[in-house]
């Protein structure tokens, strides 16, 4: 496991201080892509620096090239790193043409401060406008058992132009992993507790997703995530899922994915799996812009 994902929004700005920290004395070993996009830093501009917590950093899209320069030289001071080796636009901004955001971007790769850019949630259009200016290196978007989206236009796209798929919440934000038995067990504050998905009778009704995965995972001795990871890994090449978890046990089960083979019938098996109930966000708004 060589790629850490992480962006300046996670906190904001503590998970990549948290990532600084895990990769001091060992920045060669990894490849480390961060994101930028959510969170304005427009009253900052011609400063140099992103401060932790700083009241001017307000949570909105923003992929201004002023606010991208201030957001990339916070990134690389947390991080404590000289590049960012894929540098995504956490959302596209609709008040901005995706052509003024890779202009930008291009200037980042010529300095060397990042060695590749990438979308997350992009649209085709919104793709291929961008892969024009400068290659797009990988998209960021969700996939999984859970969420089958991406197979109508985006994979086909994507493998078109050689771009690089990197599927986040490839667990279904844990369902697939057959541990959440109720909404009730979840915090507080969690936000799943909002997400349609989870809401109302969509988690009973989405439960036959994680049984019929969990049916294979006995056939052959693993974990339900040890399985939606490996039916992701087989839906072709240039896919790299990034699941995230807490704790380490979690880690160590879900890099175990990759000695798991699943046999035709059992890939079949899972890729009839009805799609799950409900939209996977509460706004949509910021999705296939």
């Amino acid at each position: 496991m060589t790629l850490l994902d992480t962006a300046e929004a996670y906190g904001p700005y503590l998970n990549e201080e948290l990532v600084g920290r895990a990769i001091a004395g060992r920045r060669d070993e990894i490849v480390l892509a961060t994101k930028f996009g959510t969170l304005s830093h427009r009253d900052e501009v011609g400063k140099q620096q992103a401060g932790r917590g700083a009241s001017t950093n307000v949570r909105q899209l923003d992929s201004t090239p002023e606010s991208i320069r201030v957001a990339v030289e916070g990134s690389l001071r947390r991080l404590g790193t000289d590049r960012i080796d894929i540098y995504y636009q956490h959302r596209v901004d609709p008040n901005i043409p995706i052509e003024e955001t890779v202009g930008a971007l291009s200037e980042l790769i010529d300095e060397g401060k990042i060695l590749h850019y990438g979308l997350s949630e992009a649209a085709p259009d919104t793709i291929r406008q961008a892969h024009a200016v400068r290659p797009v290196t990988a998209l960021q978007t969700e996939y999984s058992l859970w969420s089958r989206d991406p197979e109508t236009e985006i994979l086909p796209l994507l493998r078109e132009l050689s771009i690089g798929f990197v599927p986040y919440s490839p667990l279904g934000r844990g369902f697939l992993t057959g541990q959440l038995q109720s909404v009730a067990v979840l915090d507080a504050d969690d936000f799943r507790r909002s997400d349609p998905r989870f809401a109302g009778g969509n988690f009973e009704a989405n439960r036959p997703v994680v049984q019929a995965v969990e049916h294979v995972a006995a056939e052959i001795d693993a974990t339900p995530a040890q399985v939606a990871l490996a039916w992701l890994l087989a839906q072709g090449d240039g896919i790299v899922p990034i699941p995230g978890t807490r704790r380490i046990e979690r880690v160590e089960e879900n890099v175990g994915f990759d000695a798991i083979e699943l046999s035709t019938e059992q890939l079949d098996r899972l890729s009839s799996i009805e799609p799950a109930v409900g939209d996977r966000y509460t706004d949509m708004s910021a999705i296939n812009r």
